[in-house]
């Protein structure tokens, strides 16, 4: 049994968990919305503060991160349970624990995942595949000790934890992708039970705090691919953000309970691609799909070609991170 942290004891043996912006108040034996932290006798427990379900190799591009270390690998490391309720989950399987259901993965513990990441001589090491902040204890841990090694932690996250949970984990990353999914609460009230606002508060708060930060929409036909949603987004990431913030754009293909619902034609994609250009954003991406836009980076300064993708391939014009016609010096973390 693990003690969890980020709770308090309320009346009655009640708990509240402190960990992410839903504030779950649990009863005995209750579990959060997450399905992996539990009132146990009146005190917080997790389920999964030393349980893995994925431990592998990655192109840092997957994550994605564009700006960050290019063309190297990432120690990528899951758990089980999500904040969210995603009705287009892609790792369902894992993110979604069912009431009474068995907890997937293994035991171990973040001396073991560190090393690990050292056997296969990485610079960094990601928490992502299901949400990073409902296995917060591992993930704190594991970051530390990863720190100290000389491996630079980094969370793919959904950007719903509580700012306290922010606050602590912000001062062992080095980077951080997170999901937004859209810019209408209604969309994340239907689709992930949850809300818009504190992801948009956790964004400026990574920001605020100095990690380097990419932003990801997985641009979904008919639901949240409008014009004027799509300029919103890209208004925010502008304004609040910076322009320097890449943001990523990636195809819809039907998962969980959304199979049937039809994938994201490119020319839609392309188009998100030119409303993040429009309003003044230095770098957008298209993922998961191939297309003549959008895979490479370009100086913002002079526009030379800086960094050619093809998929998961990488190729550098000049030194990373140095424009190689006018040696501007691109946004991001290169060595």
């Amino acid at each position: 049994m693990h003690y969890a942290m980020l709770w308090e004891s309320l009346k009655g043996e009640l708990v509240q968990c402190r960990l992410c912006a839903h504030g779950c108040s649990l009863k005995k034996d209750g579990k959060g919305r997450c399905g992996v932290r539990m009132n146990r006798n009146g005190e917080m427990i997790s389920l999964v503060a030393d349980v893995i379900t994925s431990a592998c190799l990655d192109p840092v591009e997957k994550k994605p991160l564009y700006h960050f270390l290019p063309g190297s690998k990432i120690f990528s490391v899951g758990s089980a349970g999500c904040n969210f309720a995603c009705s287009f989950c892609q790792n369902f399987a894992i993110s979604q624990i069912p009431p009474g259901g068995r907890m997937p993965g293994k035991i171990i513990d973040p001396d073991a995942l560190v090393e690990m990441a050292e056997s296969h001589a990485v610079r960094s090491m990601a928490f992502t595949y299901n949400e990073p902040t409902v296995f917060f204890e591992l993930v704190y841990q594991t970051a530390g000790l990863a720190q100290a090694s000389g491996i630079r932690p980094v969370i793919v996250s959904n950007g719903y934890m509580s700012q306290e949970c922010l606050l602590m984990l912000g001062r062992r990353l080095s980077a951080a992708n997170v999901d937004l999914k859209s810019f209408r609460d209604d969309f994340y009230k239907k689709y992930c039970n949850a809300r818009l606002q504190p992801v948009l508060d956790n964004l400026k708060t990574l920001k605020s705090l100095g990690i380097w930060l990419e932003v990801t929409t997985l641009v979904i036909p008919g639901i949240n691919d409008s014009d004027a949603e799509l300029h919103d987004m890209a208004a925010f990431v502008h304004d609040e953000l910076g322009a320097e913030t890449p943001w990523h754009l990636s195809a819809f293909h039907g998962a969980y309970k959304m199979t049937a619902h039809p994938p994201t034609p490119l020319p839609r994609l392309e188009e998100a691609w030119r409303i993040g250009r429009e309003k003044g954003l230095h770098f957008v991406y298209i993922g998961n799909v191939k297309s003549l836009l959008g895979g490479d980076t370009f100086c913002p300064h002079c526009g030379e070609l800086v960094i050619e993708r093809s998929g998961y391939a990488v190729r550098l014009t000049g030194k990373a991170g140095i424009c190689p016609s006018c040696k501007t010096t691109l946004p991001g973390i290169w060595r």
